[in-house]
């Protein structure tokens, strides 16, 4: 929610974040620049960075 009250759509930047699983996890991409990845060995819940 925004401090209005309105609800808020997804962060700006994520519009083309893509995601698939692997066996070690799930691989999160941007669709308009897949080569574009980071790789970490620590997970974040994803509400805690987006």
């Amino acid at each position: 929610m925004t401090d209005d009250g309105e609800l808020r759509g997804e962060p700006d930047g994520t519009e083309t974040i893509e995601s698939y699983e692997t066996d070690d996890g799930i691989v999160f991409y941007d669709a308009e620049n897949p080569l574009a990845w980071v790789e970490t060995t620590r997970s974040l819940p994803l509400k805690d960075v987006a």
